[in-house]
């Protein structure tokens, strides 16, 4: 699903790349970006986002709360506020298995 590339070497991330890593468009991300007070990515002299990779796990959970969940934004706000802890030690989680299994998985294919 939502990956990014920890071998790269990139600090910051444009709102173009970051919407098309989560399948979803540039209004959605601003738009959560106004509800979520978490979420603030860093802006350049001009005006544009520019997402690290902590802005992208805060996306994560939003994402799936309101996108994968079905929850309100007015739910979601009250779900990260008494268990946001809880759903962030849950996407590390995920992320991390799903880096196990590409190691395992390579390391079938050479053998």
């Amino acid at each position: 699903m939502i990956e990014i590339d920890e071998n790269s070497l990139k600090r910051y991330y444009s709102i173009g790349e970051v919407a098309k890593l989560f399948e979803i468009s540039t209004s959605q991300i601003r738009f959560w970006e106004s509800e979520f007070n978490t979420l603030s990515p860093v802006k350049n002299s001009k005006g544009d986002r520019r997402f690290t990779p902590a802005n992208i796990q805060q996306l994560k959970l939003i994402f799936e709360l309101v996108k994968e969940k079905g929850y309100t934004i007015a739910g979601a706000k009250q779900e990260l506020a008494t268990k946001g802890s809880y759903y962030k030690k849950k996407v590390e989680t995920i992320d991390k298995l799903k880096k196990i299994k590409s190691s395992l998985l390579g390391m079938i294919e050479d053998l």
